[in-house]
């Protein structure tokens, strides 16, 4: 697979089912990476420009619509293409470290394992649009369905503000969606042990963010 080698940045992505805490990660490793003197970007999927974010709402937020398992697919890759061409390549061109929260392990875990879209349809989708184009290392934060729900903030942020356009579609969803979505990673981490380094997000914040932080600045000397 084409990772970002070829260009002088580093791209990593964070992966993990709901309540892992990717976003407190992200913005630690961002900010430890910073003050080592190099320059970073965070970004998100799906989202990072204006056109893959309008494509976010009708995947995420709870009235966005009845998708079927293949009309998600191929709207994440539209939005995927559209963050990859105007965000994240330039940005590696230019030396800098690029930080996603999701990338296509996400895809593969919620449209393939979760709801069943066939994952060598999907690869065939991955080459055609990206060229094999992936993250260079990839944190996938690994947490038990049920504990991971309890905790997810948009989960809790809807239920105390009962607001009528969440971003919770995909927490809705019944526990052994979310167990299908965890072996999903876990397979992912499993297949690819050189890119994916899978970690217990039970642990402490602090402890976490080190293991990350060993793991990145590794990547980098290497």
């Amino acid at each position: 697979m084409e990772h970002s080698k070829a260009m002088s940045g580093l791209f990593i992505t964070f992966e993990g089912g709901e309540g892992s805490g990717k976003t407190t990660q992200i913005n630690r490793l961002a900010q430890t990476l910073t003050a080592a003197g190099h320059k970073v970007i965070t970004t998100r999927e799906p989202g990072g420009t204006p056109e893959a974010e309008k494509i976010r709402e009708f995947i995420v937020q709870r009235e966005g619509g009845d998708w079927s398992s293949m009309a998600e697919c191929l709207l994440l890759f539209a939005a995927r293409v559209m963050h990859v061409d105007k965000i994240i390549r330039p940005a590696l061109e230019e030396g800098k470290i690029v930080i996603s929260d999701r990338f296509t392990d996400s895809t593969r875990a919620y449209q393939g394992y979760g709801r069943g879209f066939d994952l060598a349809k999907m690869e065939e989708l991955n080459d055609m649009v990206l060229g094999g184009f992936g993250p260079d290392l990839t944190f996938i934060l690994d947490v038990e369905p049920k504990m991971g729900l309890s905790r997810s903030e948009r989960r809790l942020a809807a239920e105390i503000l009962d607001a009528a356009q969440t971003e919770d579609k995909f927490e809705r969803m019944d526990t052994s969606f979310h167990e299908k979505i965890r072996q999903g990673f876990l397979d992912i981490a499993a297949n690819e042990p050189e890119r994916c380094r899978a970690l217990d997000a039970t642990q402490s914040i602090d402890d976490l963010a080190e293991a990350i932080k060993t793991a990145a600045l590794e990547r980098l000397g290497a």
